[in-house]
């Protein structure tokens, strides 16, 4: 008869706590004791007997479970060289308990991202911060972590990877950067705890401890932890340089089949084009020393921005540029990609 009181009064309380509280992804708090009592209600000819009870008391498990996703679903454009580029994340206690989450970011070499793209390269002084204030983008409210301190059950904390980009890296380039997060236990607010263990053998009477986990991207099931990618991918722009010369006139000739003799005067022209399917170039400064032996005629000037028609130069820039200590320079604001754009000027043939 115990035995089937006891069990009685366990499926009669664990309905009554189904119905009243509702339910959460991480379920009971681990540690709790559930208790209940079956009450036996009897007659002996007629009378009513003194009632017969028997209560049973458990204590819930806990369950260790994690998951790490990227925020945003889609690959962080970078520029050569940018630093403290962003990757976001959000880390999800599913356990039911309150824990510490140890967090490791990691370079992939080679093999598939996280958007159909193929990793190529490392970023550089990656460094892991969670969001403090609660904004849900990086900023100086935010604090340089290596662990989530006492994440309760059901609770989320974004967390931001920032790394460096190389310089010299080309359109399309992708570094593939994985978050890991890990349960610890104990500790105390500000320490992060110690290293979970699973319980082995059958159930004890005590709180065992269950790896409830799925896969993550690097690491396996039901070992504490969960893993994410996300990844950078470059926009670059691809910047190249012509300088070609044209004869205007010459002392003997004028404009008429001019030759380069000293007294004639000469059309540079410089074209910086960039390439299509990249990032525009901007603020592009451009310098030019001009050789002793020729003379810039600032009766013409500087003409900046101009385009280009096939291979040749059209004179329809705007003034603009500086000649100073025989150098003449200039800047072009933007280069958009696969667009090309012109400084134009005149010499003299000494």
């Amino acid at each position: 008869m115990t035995r089937l009181s006891r069990w009685l009064g366990t499926a009669g309380a664990l309905a009554l706590a189904g119905l009243a509280t509702p339910a959460l992804a991480a379920g009971t708090q681990a540690g709790t004791t559930i208790t209940n009592t079956v009450t036996v209600n009897y007659q002996v000819g007629g009378v009513a007997q003194n009632a017969q009870t028997a209560s049973d008391t458990f204590t819930v498990d806990r369950k260790i479970n994690v998951t790490v996703a990227e925020v945003g679903n889609a690959t962080i454009v970078v520029s050569p060289g940018q630093s403290q580029a962003v990757l976001t994340y959000s880390v999800t206690n599913l356990s039911n308990a309150t824990l510490d989450f140890a967090l490791t970011t990691a370079q992939q070499t080679g093999g598939a991202g996280a958007h159909s793209n193929t990793d190529n390269f490392d970023t550089t002084n990656a460094k892991i911060y969670v969001d403090t204030n609660g904004n849900g983008v990086w900023d100086a409210g935010d604090t340089l972590v290596t662990y989530l301190d006492e994440l309760a059950a059901d609770g989320t904390k974004t967390v931001f990877v920032l790394s460096d980009i190389p310089l010299g890296r080309a359109t399309n380039d992708v570094a593939v950067v994985t978050l890991t997060a890990t349960g610890r236990e104990g500790g105390g607010a500000g320490a992060m705890g110690a290293a979970l263990v699973q319980t082995a053998g059958a159930n004890t009477s005590a709180m065992d401890t269950v790896f409830a986990d799925g896969a993550g991207a690097t690491d396996a099931a039901r070992d504490a932890a969960f893993s994410a990618r996300d990844d950078y991918t470059v926009s670059a722009a691809a910047l190249t340089v012509t300088k070609v010369s044209k004869i205007i006139s010459d002392p003997v000739n004028g404009t008429t089949n001019p030759k380069m003799i000293p007294g004639a005067t000469v059309e540079y022209c410089i074209t910086v084009a960039n390439a299509a399917g990249g990032a525009a170039a901007n603020n592009v400064a451009l310098t030019d020393v001009l050789p002793t032996t020729t003379t810039y005629l600032s009766s013409f000037g500087i003409l900046m921005n101009g385009t280009v028609t096939g291979a040749a130069c059209n004179a329809d820039g705007a003034a603009g540029g500086t000649f100073a200590s025989g150098a003449v320079s200039g800047t072009l604001a933007s280069v958009a990609a696969g667009a090309a754009r012109t400084m134009l000027f005149r010499v003299t043939i000494n």
